[in-house]
């Protein structure tokens, strides 16, 4: 596993990447991210941990140019849950639909790089069902806990 890089934010708004000893842009962080190098951002000022506030910036810079992926009503919902005693399992129900999303999509993949056992047909039935169970399976995990009134 790659060891964790460790990137300083300047009071000039720079970000210096302390393994590669150079200045790097949003841009190259993001591609870390794509790349799955692990990395956190500290401002070197205060020395706070800012990694999520660099994140955020790089969704930002995501949902301004080209297609967003959020949408105004997604957006509101999420503000919505902020703050309310629901906010713990939103949270967790968003990181299990992130969750499985991707293991939906890693399945999908595998499907697709195989060959057919069967016709097209059964093997897009069987995905199907694969993708529904996982899918009721995280409904009933936090939709059937009962909510504090």
């Amino acid at each position: 596993m790659t060891e964790e890089r460790l990137i300083k934010k300047y009071p000039n708004r720079r970000l210096y990447d302390t393994a590669e000893s150079a200045y790097v842009t949003l841009e190259q962080v993001r591609q870390m991210v794509l790349d799955e190098i692990p990395f956190r951002v500290i401002d070197q000022k205060s020395r706070d941990d800012i990694t999520r506030m660099i994140l955020m910036q790089i969704i930002m810079e995501q949902e301004t140019d080209g297609k967003p992926l959020f949408t105004v009503d997604m957006l509101n919902k999420f503000i919505r849950n902020y703050d309310t005693d629901t906010q713990q399992q939103f949270t967790d129900f968003i990181a299990q639909s992130m969750n499985m999303f991707a293991t939906q999509q890693s399945i999908f993949a595998e499907q697709v790089n195989k060959t057919f056992k069967g016709t097209p047909m059964e093997a897009w039935a069987e995905f199907g069902n694969s993708q529904m169970k996982a899918w009721q399976k995280v409904q009933k995990s936090m939709f059937g806990k009962k909510r504090a009134s």
